[in-house]
């Protein structure tokens, strides 16, 4: 169910929360509950039990955990073990014995008889949710919840079920079991979640048409010019694709009681790629960094140690992302980038003018791994970089670039731009919510209510693509 569609805006969003908030706050975590696993339940059908066995699991392994005095390091082991296995099965099995029958024919062995393993939506966030669970229980970072509602709400919660924030259990556990909904926290969320609702379908859409087309060009008919703006305009798509969800998703939290964690810093604003990582999925970059960078040993072992686990986390990071050589080659790059990196001993940049350069320099080089990150193989990646850095030009423009390039696309494309490259200091759902005096206010809820009124005309006319991230 997609935050962007009528049954979610009109049918499922105001029944939870009419029912939450009848209901005494002792049992508005089992209506949370329940309607995130109808949430999940309503696209993903016979995989709920894959989340629910999961669960169950977890909770199970929890305990184990909490109460063992000799044992821990098994009982934690076997739980990562599992989440991995599940994670792995069915994310990676079919690209395992695709590339394993690519070989064995080629020395004209029959290939494996073998029946696609259909990707359960979200689960590597939900999987990675139950990882952070058993190991902050390990830790002593916290208890191992006794109650199973508790766990299976934090694991399922639908805001963040399918598309992240990945919330580490130590960040959330108090809220829980106790918190404590406003007024002032609830306007909050819907101002949130309406700016995100309008980035998703206002910006990100456009992009999409723009750079959906240009990718989808036959070869030959690619220039120089075109493969910079599909690529520049993936990167707009991706980053308000992605972050109008963490918007939303943090709203829907508010709207709740919950405080989610953030998930983007204006990451164009980025001057290295290591600043980039600060402010870009969040999240998923402090569930490496606590959760696997550290426990390598971090950069405490010397350099060639360092090295070695940046480009270990992110080779794991690109294939987190998904069963594909292009992920994989994603995670090399910018690992091998944040190498460079640390060999060069970067420091924080001095005056506008390297500030400016850094930042080009930084976002170019972002764009060039996002052209391997849309790619569907490597050979169109590699083509698609040639034309951008081989000059070639085209006297005609292709047809499908000739309608997709229109002067509602180029607006939003451009907005899009502004939105990005704004002074850092600003953001969007901010000046929305910022105080100015009677006639800004009414400028700001004039500007909302078009804003999202446009979104949800552009959603009943079925004009938009599912969240980037729902595939991964």
């Amino acid at each position: 169910m997609l935050f962007v569609s009528q049954t979610f805006l009109f049918a499922f969003l105001p029944i939870v929360l009419a029912l939450y908030y009848l209901t005494p706050s002792k049992y508005r975590n089992w209506v949370l509950l329940c309607f995130s696993w109808i949430f999940y339940t309503w696209d993903s059908g016979k995989f709920i039990l894959i989340l629910i066995l999961t669960t169950i699991v977890n909770y199970a392994f929890g305990l184990l955990i909490d109460r063992s005095l000799s044992k821990k390091k098994w009982w934690v082991f076997f739980a990562i073990a599992f989440n991995l296995s599940i994670l792995a099965y069915f994310k990676y099995a079919n690209f395992f014995v695709s590339n394993v029958n690519n070989v064995i024919t080629n020395f004209g062995l029959s290939p494996i008889k073998w029946t696609d393993v259909l990707l359960p939506i979200g689960i590597s966030f939900f999987v990675f949710h139950n990882i952070t669970y058993v190991v902050d229980v390990y830790r002593g970072t916290k208890r191992a919840f006794r109650n199973f509602i508790d766990i299976a709400l934090y694991i399922a919660f639908f805001p963040q079920l399918i598309a992240g924030p990945i919330v580490r259990f130590h960040e959330i556990s108090d809220q829980l079991r106790s918190r404590k909904e406003t007024l002032e926290s609830f306007y909050y969320g819907v101002i949130r979640f309406c700016w995100g609702l309008m980035k998703k379908m206002v910006l990100a859409n456009s992009c999409a048409e723009i750079a959906d087309t240009i990718f989808a060009l036959p070869s030959g008919t690619l220039d120089t010019k075109f493969a910079w703006m599909g690529a520049f305009a993936y990167a707009l798509q991706i980053y308000f694709d992605f972050s109008g969800y963490t918007d939303m998703a943090v709203g829907l939290g508010h709207m709740f009681g919950f405080k989610l964690p953030e998930n983007f810093n204006r990451p164009y604003s980025a001057t290295s790629i290591t600043d980039f990582w600060r402010r870009w999925h969040i999240s998923l970059s402090n569930f490496f960094r606590d959760y696997l960078y550290i426990p390598l040993g971090g950069n405490r072992k010397g350099t060639v140690r360092t090295l070695f686990n940046l480009i270990t986390v992110f080779i794991l990071c690109g294939l987190w992302h998904g069963a594909n050589w292009t992920f994989l080659m994603w995670g090399v790059y910018h690992g091998s980038l944040l190498m460079v990196e640390r060999l060069a001993l970067l420091s924080k940049p001095e005056g506008t003018l390297k500030v400016v350069l850094r930042r080009v320099v930084t976002f170019i080089l972002i764009i060039i791994g996002w052209v391997l990150f849309r790619s569907t193989n490597l050979e169109q990646a590699m083509s698609f970089l040639q034309v951008m850095f081989v000059p070639i030009n085209i006297n005609y423009i292709p047809l499908q670039i000739a309608t997709t390039i229109n002067s509602h696309n180029i607006f939003f494309l451009f907005l899009a731009s502004l939105v990005v490259f704004m002074p850092q200091g600003l953001r969007g759902y901010r000046i929305l919510l910022e105080e100015r005096g009677a006639a800004i206010a009414l400028i700001q809820g004039f500007v909302l209510v078009i804003g999202v009124l446009y979104s949800i005309s552009l959603g009943l006319s079925g004009s938009y693509n599912p969240f980037i991230y729902f595939q991964f």
